[in-house]
């Protein structure tokens, strides 16, 4: 989501609650429709879905969690394990068993929004808030105070049941998301840091901030994480933007990155940085360097996450028209604004080029109370295919397939009907991932949903394991 730079919310101590406390809930499929068939948008909390999909378990938002301001956000995966962030910190959940995950602790630990990823027996967390210290006991502060922290926060978590905060790194505008970037001996991890919206009278964020920062962390000694670069990504200054909010067509400046992408084997990066979509040769982890960039001034207003498909050859970019908070998805708006774009790399080495095919959008109508626009999601891996799974917030969760990168069509959803129809609540599904033959989805209000997709085109996804899941870290799968 992305937002202007703010003071946060309020106080907040780090805690972990067990597991014994906390409940979930068991559901039973919901009644199917195609996309083709459904014309009216569900009731509230009405759970609409195509055939090939239906929700497994439901696992609602515990205390201290349990508020409409306490956002659900980003997952990560490691050992049967999702690590969910929340703006007041996040939830280890045990996804041992798909039916029956179950909360293993949660820590309370404020700083939206607490974008977050996993390595090895550590997990990062990305502060964008400005807060009174780096610690989970922190107070709200505004950006314009000299002493507020913002950044990195390092965690340990061999024990899964009780996570110890080990090591903080302040960056630049502090870290909106991060993307780990393994390093090529195994010693050491990178985090792109992504970060913007700088102000003159912000002392720690500048304009005109056109970088990200790179904090290495090594692996055996995570309290010495500290930043080692800073690569500014447009010596030009970047999109210039034009201005306007929505409903209005508007471009955002590019002042920094809003998330990165890597496929680390490739050594290819894509990074979608508000104004412009870049792609990235990452092959010195220290120096990643911009051979190719686009814009679409039309039809983009907010360049806001990337996916490469499995062979390295396409990215698709999304735009997060509104800003993640406005209701997009309606004829209004149109198909080509708040969507996906599509585009295939041609070329070799420095000589590739970014190629516009087409766009995707979600076919079903929604509600004006309900936000809705493209937001994160993952590939499923599907050999020889090119199908993802992605969250649409309160348009729920959408399975495309861009093989046909100028034709890309719908085969799978599933989502919940408004959270109210008399007023505009932020929800839905922030990210939604497909992780060892099921899709997860972290929902900004109604906590962890567990989803299964039965469909021929996928079938050969379910045999597919992989150990550790941070979805901006692309690999390679055989499915």
């Amino acid at each position: 989501m992305s937002r202007t730079r703010w003071a946060g919310r309020r106080r907040g101590v780090f805690a972990v609650v067990g597991a014994a406390a906390l409940g979930v809930a068991l559901l039973t499929p919901p009644a199917s429709a195609g996309p083709e068939d459904n014309a009216d948008i569900p009731g509230v909390d009405q759970v609409s879905s195509s055939r090939n999909m239906r929700q497994l378990a439901n696992i609602p938002k515990q205390a201290p969690f349990d508020n409409t301001n306490a956002y659900g956000t980003d997952i990560a995966f490691a050992d049967n394990h999702a690590f969910v962030g929340n703006y007041d910190g996040f939830v280890v959940y045990d996804v041992s068993r798909p039916r029956r995950p179950k909360i293993v602790s949660q820590v309370h630990c404020p700083g939206g929004q607490n974008d977050i990823s996993v390595h090895g027996n550590l997990l990062f967390l990305s502060t964008d808030y400005p807060r009174s210290n780096n610690t989970c006991a922190s107070e709200a502060r505004t950006a314009a105070d000299a002493d507020a922290w913002e950044g990195i926060k390092v965690f340990d978590i061999s024990d899964k049941s009780n996570p110890r905060y080990v090591a903080a790194v302040d960056t630049k505008c502090g870290s909106h998301t991060h993307t780990l970037v393994p390093d090529r001996t195994g010693e050491s991890v990178y985090l792109y840091v992504s970060s913007y919206s700088p102000r003159p009278n912000f002392p720690k964020c500048q304009p005109p901030h056109d970088q990200i920062s790179i904090v290495k962390v090594p692996l055996r000694q995570p309290e010495r994480a500290a930043v080692v670069a800073e690569p500014v990504l447009f010596p030009d200054g970047g999109n210039p933007g034009q201005p306007g909010q929505f409903p209005a067509r508007y471009v955002t400046e590019t002042t920094g990155c809003h998330d990165i992408t890597v496929y680390p084997e490739k050594d290819l990066a894509a990074g979608a940085c508000m104004g412009d979509g870049v792609l990235m040769d990452i092959s010195d982890r220290e120096r990643p360097r911009v051979f190719e960039r686009v814009r679409d001034d039309r039809n983009f207003a907010f360049w806001h996450s990337a996916t490469f498909n499995n062979a390295g050859t396409k990215v698709v970019f999304t735009d997060e028209l509104g800003g993640g908070g406005a209701p997009t998805c309606d004829a209004k708006t149109g198909p080509e604004r708040g969507a996906d774009g599509i585009y295939d790399i041609v070329g070799q080495g420095d000589q590739r080029k970014l190629v516009f095919r087409s766009y995707f959008k979600i076919p079903r109508p929604q509600a004006e109370t309900e936000n809705c626009v493209a937001h994160n999601g993952s590939l499923i891996p599907v050999r020889g295919r090119d199908i993802m799974v992605q969250a649409w917030y309160q348009g729920g969760v959408s399975v495309w397939d861009f093989t046909d990168s100028a034709r890309p069509k719908e085969i799978g959803y599933w989502e919940r009907g408004p959270l109210t129809t008399d007023k505009k609540i932020t929800g839905g599904s922030w990210s939604a991932y497909y992780y060892n033959g099921h899709i997860y989805s972290s929902d900004i209000q109604k906590g962890l949903d567990v989803l299964d997709l039965t469909d021929p085109r996928t079938l050969g996804a379910k045999l597919v394991r992989v150990d550790e899941l941070n979805v901006q870290t692309q690999g390679s799968y055989r499915g």
